[in-house]
């Protein structure tokens, strides 16, 4: 055809009949919002299928995400902590930036994105703004699907046991019991001893136990009909951050030495009910979801051995979602396709959060309101009769001593958000090979916080031979809220200038975070209030707060909506007769207001979330993924660069003032690498059917852990391999993670809670070995 360009690699051959195919062609899921699969489509992805998932070893997002470029999610300690970053946009607290969606199902707490993965045959990763695919899709979206019960029948077991007393068992039935109804039930229990002991108390600072269950049911009643239900339910009681203390010098961290061992307990239940219905012109589909979660958390605040501080976070959630979408199932006029939809979510959230002062900090606090007293008794004397004359009279009239007890900071907050979404997109087929892609969502966010906290300080001074008590305390009892929108528009085109679908891509979309309000800081807030006046108190006193002052509070606890715009060419080729595929992107992102995670205010107790003024990130992302061999080799690779920097971020006012413009952004790995290959030996010996062997590789780094970029985390690479046995109905698989065992920090972090600037880091699971046996029947 005239104008056509060719595949430059089209008459290429490996000389075998290996053919590499597009996971979603082969692991076929209904998309009630999209015209084509991932890699026909404007956009940078990548697609797992289960067997993938096994090969790698991957228990959970988690640990699939270090073979995604530009994606990480590491291990911060629990559950809880489910910090997802892509392309240099996340947060490890509040509003996700990533979307987490289940079988069609929105998941809406971020604390309930990391969980244990089992029995899935489908996961896609897609990287940049998905305004039209679901909320909070600034930095991407992650898709799991389980197994569908009418495409995959029969009985699987798997056990597993491992070193560290690793131990694993799932069990899953799947029944079609016609062609127009199946069942899938499944359950699982997980857990393990760990790797790091509490110095403190010899205890395993990162034991775990969970287990759940999950029933899908598929109706097919007629050729216009589908339904579908889910319900699964998840437990885990894990202890939780074992962070030790990292020596700057020399880059290593010690093991966990804590005098209380932190914990996390939690009880989530997700439900979904999706109907489908095939109309001449279009498709419908209806996802009606009811989440619930209710988790428990203990940390020890000051990560020592010694008993400074500590506290306790309980959430009660329950929120529900729905939505309605609409999809041309023809091409109007022949070239043009459509989708249209509304999504509507509504979260009710409860968080119970005391803070509580220990021995060591009332310590503490005592001897700086000493110190602070003392001085200004010395200096105001001084000025009259000299120091040393000044010091002689304190000492004589009986110095001067304060002791400072704080009282726990109670703290209840309910954090009610509901968002409402409409969105629509249009593909254009201008040509055979060319398509305009066009769309829009419109994005509505209410969020809201009530909240009752409080807090006292008891003094009891000796002065100079007088005696004073004294009872300091204050109340805080308020509610605010903020309304958020936002138009998020997408423009792409896309060539395919190749009969076997090989394309190019360009792409510009808009992507957005809505603003919210900061919980976790409400004891600094108070402790600063405190002891401001306690250096004053002559007696009881209870702190009142006037309008203004709430005002003060609401500007000081809220932050703002994060926006971005992304700029991004890309191409998807299928090479040497479709036996490799090559997926590239290149992407520029502009952000303003960018949400970070900072530890809270003048004291550090908790994290809270802050704006910096503007950023961006720009990179690459390249996949290679094909077969050879006769399929007998199986390989990928994959390879991330993300530059992600402060353009303009000034953090404090006045002399206080800190410029971080330059500056990378913190938690964000500037490469991520991703490598497996997989051989099979079939075998004509008895019942062994084949034999697998196979390795993978992942690294990441260099990662910055703090906005003034003062430590980091190296580039490190870490090794894994499998052998298996196929016998049919029964396959054994030998597994080694971590085969180097190398030293490498997950997470850190810098805090002055105690008066001193420690910094304490999070290690990496070393090596590790075990065996897991699969029966299917």
């Amino acid at each position: 055809m005239a104008g056509t360009l060719r595949n430059p690699f089209a008459n290429i051959s490996l000389l075998d009949s290996s053919r590499v195919h597009d996971l979603d062609e082969v692991v076929v899921i209904s998309q009630p919002k999209e015209f084509q699969r991932l890699r026909q489509q404007s956009l940078s992805s990548s697609v797992f299928s289960s067997k993938e998932i096994y090969s790698l070893g991957v228990r959970d997002i988690r640990e699939l995400s270090v073979f995604v470029p530009s994606f990480a999610m590491p291990n911060y300690g629990s559950r809880i902590t489910s910090s997802m970053y892509m392309r240099g946009i996340g947060s490890r607290v509040n509003s996700p930036a990533v979307g987490f969606y289940l079988d069609g199902m929105p998941l809406i707490s971020k604390s309930a994105f990391n969980f244990h993965t089992y029995q899935l045959d489908r996961v896609d990763v897609l990287r940049g703004p998905q305004g039209t695919l679901g909320q909070n899709t600034e930095g991407g979206l992650v898709r799991l699907y389980t197994k569908n019960p009418l495409n995959y029948q029969g009985t699987d077991v798997n056990l597993g046991i491992g070193s560290r007393f690793y131990r694993n068992v799932e069990f899953a039935n799947y029944s079609k019991f016609s062609d127009k109804f199946g069942m899938s039930l499944a359950g699982f229990y997980n857990g393990q001893n760990g790797f790091f002991r509490n110095t403190y108390s010899g205890e395993h600072a990162d034991k775990y136990d969970e287990a759940g269950g999950r029933l899908r049911l598929v109706a097919e009643p007629t050729d216009r009909i589908s339904l579908n239900f889910l319900a699964d339910y998840q437990y885990v009681n894990q202890n939780g951050f074992p962070y030790g203390m990292l020596d700057a010098k020399t880059g290593s961290t010690a093991m966990p030495n804590t005098n209380r061992q932190s914990g996390y307990r939690r009880n989530m239940l997700n439900t979904a009910f999706t109907v489908g219905f095939k109309a001449n012109y279009f498709d419908f589909t209806s996802t009606t979801s009811y989440q619930y979660l209710r988790d428990n958390m203990l940390m020890d605040q000051d990560y020592l051995p010694q008993d400074y501080m500590h506290l306790e976070q309980r959430q009660f959630q329950n929120a529900i979602t729905q939505e309605f979408a609409l999809k041309g199932n023809h091409a109007v006029g022949g070239f043009w396709h459509w989708a249209f939809g509304t999504y509507f979510s509504s979260q009710w959230l409860k968080t119970d959060s005391p803070v509580y002062f220990d021995d060591d900090m009332n310590k503490m606090l005592s001897s700086s309101i000493t110190a602070y007293a003392y001085n200004g008794m010395l200096q105001a004397m001084a000025k009259r009769m000299g120091e040393q004359a000044a010091a002689a009279l304190i000492q004589r009239m009986g110095g001067c001593k304060i002791d400072m007890t704080m009282s726990t900071v109670p703290g209840l907050f309910h954090t009610p958000t509901t968002n409402l979404a409409f969105y629509h997109e249009s593909a254009f087929d201008i040509t055979k090979r060319l398509t305009a892609t066009l769309g829009l969502r419109y994005d509505y966010s209410h969020v809201a916080i009530d909240y009752a906290t409080s807090a006292s300080v008891k003094l009891s001074e000796d002065v100079m031979g007088q005696h004073v008590d004294a009872l300091v305390s204050t109340y805080l009892n308020n509610k605010n809220h903020n309304d958020f929108d936002q138009l998020l528009p997408k423009f792409g085109l896309n060539y395919r200038f190749s009969d076997d679908g090989s394309n190019v891509y360009a792409t510009v979309s808009k992507g957005y975070r809505a603003g919210g309000f900061n919980m976790q800081m409400f004891s600094d807030v108070l402790q600063t209030e405190l002891s401001a006046s306690a250096q004053s108190a002559h007696g009881n006193m209870v702190l009142q707060h006037d309008a203004q002052y709430y005002d003060n509070i609401s500007k000081t606890i809220s932050y703002k909506p994060e926006t971005s715009w992304n700029y991004e060419v890309g191409t998807h080729m299928n090479l040497f007769n479709n036996s490799i595929h090559f997926d590239f992107s290149a992407y520029y992102m502009q952000i303003s207001n960018q949400q970070l995670s900072v530890m809270a205010g003048n004291y550090g107790f908790g994290r809270m979330m802050t704006n910096a003024g503007k950023s961006y990130s720009c990179g690459i992302e390249a996949c290679l993924r094909g077969n050879a061999f006769n399929d007998h080799l199986t390989w990928g690779v994959s390879y991330g660069l993300t530059h992600a920097a402060f353009k303009d971020y000034i953090d404090g006012e006045g002399a206080k003032a800190v410029d971080y413009s330059g500056n990378h952004v913190p938690f964000v790995p500037m490469h991520t690498i991703g490598g497996y290959a997989d051989y099979r030996f079939d075998m004509s010996c008895g019942k062994l059917k084949s034999i697998t062997l196979g390795a993978n590789v992942n690294a990441q780094g260099k990662t910055y852990w703090d906005e003034a970029n003062t430590y980091s985390q190296k580039l490190y690479a870490v090794l894994g391999a499998h052998a298996d046995a196929d016998f049919g109905k029964v396959l054994i698989s030998f597994w080694g993670r971590n085969l180097t065992d190398t030293k490498y920090n997950t997470f850190a972090v810098q805090t002055a809670a105690t008066g001193v600037n420690y910094t304490f880091a999070q290690l990496g699971n070393p090596f590790q070995c075990g065996v897991d046996v699969r029966l299917h029947f």
